[in-house]
């Protein structure tokens, strides 16, 4: 049995083999850890599905392989593999056993269809039986793989109206590609490349740092989001001394443990991430995504939370945030950013939510406006706390704790009026923080 790379999640095409679990001769059994992979965003232990032995390891400790590549092989314990080593005197069969195959290989190569023009990677329309990011079934019954819908959606092509070609007649992306030819309003603009950059810095000293697979991901999807998306931002100050006393107050009624340290130790993060998935809540229409031809609203609150790595960042999702706790949100936070930044999440730990938080207060930042991360149809930017004069009613001055924070919107799916709705239902559960709780 081939033991292929699997897909861990919709954009990643590739992974690198950390480590090997077993070698070459020994025997497995179903559940037993074969290797180790790392993509761009998490790492994974890859289990055997089927018992026998590993008789051929394909990419070694540091390579890496695309998506549905045959990493290993397992034969069958009831008959000899035929990738064993065999001793150095024994006939070898090729000359006379292998003319009949290499024959039927002519004739598929010569019957395969020819290569895409455009570098499109095939490897994404491979389904694994190990996970479930194969084929969507559409209205009508038609089914069309990853890729094909991902065309579909670039080109505006609707895929009910595509005739399938593929097995069973499944709509594969080369349908997608004779249905219409690509808008070219998608196409994106790569810039300058790197030797006519290189070539501006003729004798200045600098170091060449290449892009490991997270920057590069990073890179192409921020790219893509900003020149796709149409932002818009809309910023606010709110008072926070209310939210700092309840926070004091709720830490110093922590209970202790056995070892004399709380129970739990909120964060104004946490208040942050609950006011948010509450005012999500009370403005429905602004709790959604973009879907090509439509818009999709949630009923629950499922909130990214961007989190720091080295050479890049990670959003895993805290979902049904609006029912959770302060002490649950804060665990759970603590947990999924750990594990982020030891590349440890599942890709249903990272993909989808409705929207997500960006808090850069930590570094002292008092505002910035952040780069929404699709499909997501808002973005908070959250600055640093700080001590502001404000005006009063009669006229006097006084000093309030204030937050500024700044609203990204896609016009696709947020007006104006609805974005201001959101930030006010926000602001309100802020300057009033018990409101959130209840």
């Amino acid at each position: 049995m081939d033991v292929l790379m699997p897909q861990l999640g919709e954009t990643v095409a590739e992974g690198k083999i950390v480590k090997w679990f077993k070698s070459a001769g020994d025997a497995v059994k179903p559940g037993d850890n074969l290797f180790e992979i790392e993509t761009d965003k998490t790492s994974m232990e890859v289990p055997a599905t089927s018992a026998g032995t590993l008789t051929d390891i394909r990419f070694q400790v540091g390579e890496v392989a695309k998506v549905g590549a045959v990493v290993a092989v397992i034969a069958d314990g009831s008959a000899p593999a035929a990738t064993a080593a065999k001793p150095a005197t024994a006939p070898a069969p090729a000359q006379v056993s292998l003319a009949p195959i290499a024959a039927a290989l002519q004739q598929v190569a010569q019957a395969a269809p020819k290569p895409r023009s455009e570098p499109l990677d095939p490897f994404r329309e491979v389904r694994t039986p190990e996970r479930n990011y194969g084929p969507a079934r559409l209205p009508g019954g038609a089914v069309a793989t990853p890729l094909a819908r991902r065309l579909a959606g670039e080109r505006g092509i609707d895929l009910s109206r595509v005739s399938g070609s593929g097995p069973h007649g499944r709509i594969v992306a080369r349908d997608v590609e004779s249905a219409a030819p690509a808008a070219p309003a998608r196409a994106m603009a790569s810039g300058a490349t790197a030797a006519q950059v290189k070539a501006l810095y003729e004798g200045t000293a600098y170091e060449e740092v290449p892009l490991d697979a997270m920057r590069a991901t990073i890179a192409a999807r921020l790219t893509e989001a900003k020149q796709t998306i149409p932002h818009f931002y809309l910023s606010a100050d709110l008072e926070i001394d209310r939210l700092i006393a309840l926070r004091e107050e709720a830490n110093a009624a922590a209970p202790k443990g056995a070892d004399g340290e709380p129970a739990f130790k909120l964060s104004l993060n946490d208040f942050i991430i609950k006011a948010w998935a509450v005012a999500l809540q009370r403005v429905p229409a602004a709790n959604a995504a973009f879907a090509q031809d439509r818009i999709l609203r949630f009923t629950r609150s499922d909130i990214g939370v961007a989190v720091a790595l080295d050479g890049g960042l990670i959003v895993p999702v805290l979902r049904n945030a609006e029912a959770k706790s302060l002490t649950a949100i804060s665990a759970e936070v603590r947990d999924l950013a750990a594990r982020g930044r030891d590349k440890k999440l599942m890709p249903n730990e990272y993909q989808g939510g409705a929207s997500a938080i960006s808090n850069l207060g930590m570094y002292g930042v008092r505002e910035f406006a952040a780069i929404i991360n699709p499909p997501h149809a808002t973005l908070l930017a959250v600055g640093a706390a700080r001590r502001a004069p404000v005006e009063t009613a009669d006229g006097g001055v006084k000093f309030v704790s204030q937050m500024t924070v700044t609203l990204s919107c896609d016009h696709r799916v947020v007006d104006g009026a609805l974005g201001a709705q959101l930030l006010a239902a926000f602001k309100e559960l802020i300057e009033k923080p018990v409101t959130a709780l209840v």
